[in-house]
């Protein structure tokens, strides 16, 4: 779940006799009635060589430093104006922005307001991470321009410069950087696909040799890189307190990737990015336990998040029961598509109004006031999606759609809903769906499934939760509450609280993951025969 978040269509045949005829010739079109300004994008032909697709964006930063690259994504009506559009084979001639591309959070260019401006172009071409500042996508070095009303401007920029090549971070003292080529997904996508994690060792470990360690794996909110893990000094200090105890839980920590080929994976199995769950459960995690003396066993493994990582942890100990010892989920995406934030996909019939016939909220404020509906995050988002449509966007409904969906004929996710008018179509992908609606899942198996999740689902969330997911929440509670065999679940809900509430901290959060460790101990102890092994 997010923490947050120009050519007319005709220009005369003779223009483009014209310039078919003359390729190396720079021409931007005529800007469309009330536009004040038209863009043209070139680059170096040696950088592009036979051509190079992608989605071409266009931001307009209020200020050079940051570069406005770095804001693409925000949301609110205050967000630093963006468009897109497709671009095919790329080399690095004269491509006119199309006036009709798609933008953000303005409707039409003439409604940017007039001011001084530092545009900056970026071509999105990394297809493994997607991701505006991936490695190896093009940018243009920010451009100062005046947008008035009253005047037209033609504006060129140039894509001379690449985002570097992946570098991995640099060791640190107790921390480890991974990457290694998953077996798994380069079968699926046919290309080189790799997992990444940051493991924090515990104090002692160095010396500890003979020592085997249960590991505490997160998943942050979405998009969280591996990296944002950060040297140990720079976390928390609750974590920090928790990490250099010499006394206490000793966790090996395990801090997962959340960038993919459609946005963040969601660590499990999914129609289009492929066997994130399998390649997590049967790769990365037996890769880390056999390096750094992992327990190597259910009774050593625990799952944390919150948000994203709320919904990540929930559905892996669902998905794997027996791979894990126990989830402690956050504030969780929706557990149950009865309630997708507000929206019951299977009942109502768009995304953007809500049965009432209005605007769908996505985000509110402690006091419920609305910050942004669901149209305008999705606005946002067919901006940065391939086609002009939410499902490549790689942000989060485009990320949803794209765990949860099924990969239609063109390669694509199907959407749940119409881009332009959140139209749903939900008998088009339900069966998809229903895999991931966890609730869903566990009532249709909890005869087999209850017994082995007896006591290890710990979820919290705020009842005034700034994106609606204590809705969620509460119907998998009401359920968890009235199955049979019980449960033995626990859901706490924070009356007032929103979304980020943490009821515990680091030390109190190991706490309760070890003694489940040294229960499970004790229960295997108590089996052994007198003199036994």
């Amino acid at each position: 779940m997010k923490y947050k978040h120009i050519l007319s269509r005709t220009w005369g045949l003779c223009w483009g006799v014209w310039v078919y005829a003359n390729p190396a010739i720079e021409i931007a079109p005529v800007p469309a009635p009330g536009s004040p300004v038209r863009f043209e994008i070139v680059g170096p032909t040696n950088l592009f060589g036979a051509g190079i697709s992608g989605r071409l964006l266009i931001v307009l930063g209020r200020s050079s430093e940051p570069e406005p690259r770095e804001h693409i994504g925000a949301t609110g009506m205050d967000a630093e104006p963006v468009a897109g559009f497709d671009v095919r084979e790329f080399r690095g001639l004269s491509i006119p922005v199309p006036t009709n591309a798609a933008l953000f959070p303005q409707r039409d260019w003439s409604e940017i307001p007039s001011g001084t401006y530092h545009a900056q172009a970026v071509l999105m071409t990394n297809r493994d991470l997607r991701l505006p500042n991936a490695p190896g996508n093009f940018f243009s070095k920010p451009q100062e321009i005046h947008l008035d009303s009253t005047k037209q401007i033609q504006v060129r920029l140039n894509l001379d410069r690449q985002l570097p090549a992946e570098k991995m971070p640099a060791d640190t003292d107790g921390v480890r950087y991974l990457k290694f080529e998953s077996p798994r997904l380069t079968l699926f996508h046919q290309r080189p696909m790799y997992l990444r994690a940051a493991v924090t060792l515990p104090t002692g470990w160095e010396q500890e040799t003979n020592r085997q360690y249960p590991l505490v794996i997160q998943i942050g909110g979405y998009g969280t890189r591996f990296y944002d893990a950060g040297p140990l000094e720079s976390r928390s200090p609750d974590f920090v307190a928790a990490w250099r105890a010499t006394t206490g839980p000793r966790f090996i920590h395990v801090q997962l990737d959340g960038s993919g080929p459609w946005g963040d994976p969601y660590q499990v199995n999914s129609a289009n990015n492929g066997p994130y769950g399998d390649a997590l459960v049967q790769e990365l995690i037996p890769y880390i336990e056999s390096h750094f003396r992992g327990m190597g066993n259910a009774r050593g493994r625990f799952l944390t998040g919150g948000s994203t990582g709320g919904w990540v942890s929930l559905a892996l100990q669902t998905f794997y029961p027996d791979f894990f010892g126990g989830c402690w989920s956050g504030y969780p995406d929706s557990p149950d598509f009865h309630a997708y934030e507000t929206m019951d996909i299977y009942e109502d019939s768009n995304a953007y109004i809500n049965r009432f016939g209005f605007e769908r909220p996505s985000k509110r404020t402690r006091y419920g006031e609305v910050e942004f509906t669901v149209r305008h995050e999705c606005q946002l988002e067919n901006v940065l999606g391939d086609g002009d449509g939410y499902t490549g966007s790689g942000q989060q409904w485009g990320a949803w759609n794209a765990v949860y969906s099924p990969r239609g004929a063109d390669g694509r996710p199907l959407p749940l809903w119409e881009p332009k008018t959140g139209k749903i179509h939900i008998e088009a992908v339900r069966k998809s769906w229903e895999q991931y609606d966890l609730r869903l899942v566990m009532e249709r198996q909890w005869k087999t499934l209850g017994p082995k999740l007896q006591g290890k689902i710990h979820i919290w969330v705020g009842d005034a939760d700034d994106y609606f997911l204590d809705g969620g929440v509460h119907r998998l509670d009401f359920f968890l509450k009235t199955a049979k065999p019980r449960s033995a679940a626990r859901i706490e809900f924070g009356p007032g609280q929103r979304h980020g509430w943490e009821p515990r901290n680091w030390s109190q959060l190991l706490t309760e993951m070890q003694a489940v460790v040294e229960k499970k101990e004790q229960a295997k102890e108590s089996t052994k025969e007198p003199g036994g092994k």
